[in-house]
């Protein structure tokens, strides 16, 4: 997404990366961001209700999934959790991370939440559990399908959380609030769309 708005427009994008609750307290506290992209949609709200967002630049660009993966790939189901071999399972903390909220939710759904509950272990955002699987310290993760697509995971079916609905704003102290309108109109036009699609996401209709 970056290079290819640096290739249409000419300015550069970084990003800082992390749990969407983490991203809108450093936002209240006036971290130097342009704009505040989060994975839950109420962050955004919230932000732009006190002022610290513009609130005519508020946008749902994306709904969100989940996944499941194993490094080992025997890991099919949420059903397949339940096996005594797996002895860790890692999510996104679900106090700050709404991937972690959902996941947890669709294992509450799928009635295992309690039997599970002692072998979750949790990491700060979606890409710290990740890693946890990766290493192996876990056998498993429930994660974002943006991280795992494309890597011979199980994109768990929507019916099982509340939407992920993924919005964004520019932040009303940013110092580039043009850049700022600009990038935005660049993820919700045509290319954005299409990067986001590649990408494990599912933009909102239009």
């Amino acid at each position: 997404m970056a290079d290819a708005f640096q290739r249409a427009s000419g300015i550069r994008v970084r990003f800082a990366l992390g749990a969407s609750g983490m991203l809108s307290r450093q936002v209240e506290n006036g971290a130097p961001y342009d704009v505040f992209l989060s994975a839950n949609e109420k962050f955004v709200k919230a932000l732009a209700g006190s002022g610290r967002l513009a609130s005519d630049s508020v946008i749902l660009y994306a709904f969100g999934r989940l996944g499941l993966w194993s490094k080992t790939g025997w890991i099919k189901s949420l059903a397949d959790l339940r096996d005594p071999r797996v002895r860790h399972i890692a999510l996104a903390n679900p106090v700050h991370a709404p991937y972690g909220a959902a996941a947890k939710q669709a294992l509450e759904k799928e009635g295992i939440w309690g039997a599970l509950q002692p072998r979750i272990v949790y990491g700060e955002n979606v890409r710290q559990a990740l890693q946890y699987a990766e290493s192996g310290n876990a056998e498993a993760v429930i994660t974002a399908w943006s991280l795992l697509c494309g890597r011979g995971g199980t994109l768990l079916p929507d019916s099982l959380h509340a939407p992920i609905r993924q919005a964004g704003g520019v932040v009303a102290a940013s110092a580039h609030p043009r850049q700022a309108r600009q990038f935005l109109a660049f993820l919700t036009g045509p290319h954005g769309r299409k990067i986001l699609e590649a990408n494990g996401l599912f933009p909102p209709p239009q």
